[in-house]
């Protein structure tokens, strides 16, 4: 359970950090509470499971990964977990995860890559189709996009 402390901690550190050389000081005392008790409460929040990681998102165009593609994988059920997990591993890869086949789209496993141009995307996921001894797939590249951001629970 979560109190309403928490709850202040977890909307500040869903955003970005202010651009301060003690920026866990400046939001602990947006919020009325000590520096150490922000680190320890965000430190709680984590050990708990209540947030999964703390870490910078990176805008992949500015840094030079200018070509993404989301990765369609047809995979057996029986293979789903451990096929997932050799996916997961690639450096490449930012997102992965399984969704239920539709009558007429048979992939269930979907990992999002991120490449210098499209055939860097394309070699990427010949990589990934031989370690996870996949060979139907579909590479879906992003096109344009319309919106991105980050969820925001509080």
């Amino acid at each position: 359970m979560i109190d309403n402390v928490d709850k202040k901690v977890i909307s500040l550190i869903q955003g970005d950090l202010p651009l301060n050389p003690e920026p866990f000081a400046v939001m602990a005392e947006q919020i009325g509470i000590s520096e150490e008790e922000f680190l320890q409460r965000t430190n709680d929040l984590k050990k708990r499971g209540i947030i999964r990681r703390f870490g910078a998102t990176l805008r992949h165009q500015e840094a030079g990964f200018s070509s993404n593609a989301m990765v369609a994988w047809d995979v057996p059920d029986a293979r789903i977990e451990k096929t997932g997990k050799v996916l997961a591993r690639f450096q490449e890869v930012t997102h992965c995860y399984q969704r239920k086949p539709q009558k007429d789209w048979q992939y269930s496993l979907y990992s999002m890559i991120h490449g210098s141009n499209p055939d860097e995307c394309y070699r990427i996921a010949e990589r990934m189709s031989r370690a996870a001894k996949i060979e139907d797939y579909v590479l879906l590249f992003s096109e344009k996009e319309f919106k991105k951001t980050s969820m925001e629970y509080f």
